[in-house]
């Protein structure tokens, strides 16, 4: 990756030509479980106050992220931009 600023479908491409071949003989199941050690991993590092810790876990768990969306064929930059549309306020709160 270069030091420009990254895009969405950029480091989605860069985990899929890293990871892809591993990630896609393991399967949703593992690496689902995968995703939720480094959610886990999140989860401790944000009352820790260590900020290089913290990004570096929010880092894994978008790289899991990313990962289950190519082994399911979905394009991220494609899904937040029809969920949230440019200029567009979600109508809904949680």
């Amino acid at each position: 990756m270069s030091e420009e600023r990254m895009t969405v479908a950029g480091f989605q491409e860069y985990i899929r030509e890293r990871y892809y071949e591993t990630d896609a003989a393991r399967g949703n199941g593992g690496t689902f479980l995968w995703f939720m050690e480094e959610v886990g991993e999140l989860a401790s590092a944000l009352g820790t106050g260590d900020y290089d810790n913290l990004k570096e876990e929010f880092a894994d768990v978008a790289a899991w992220l990313m990962t289950l969306a190519n082994i399911n064929g979905v394009d991220m930059e494609e899904a937040l931009r029809a969920k949230y549309p440019e200029g567009e306020w979600p109508t809904e709160t949680k």
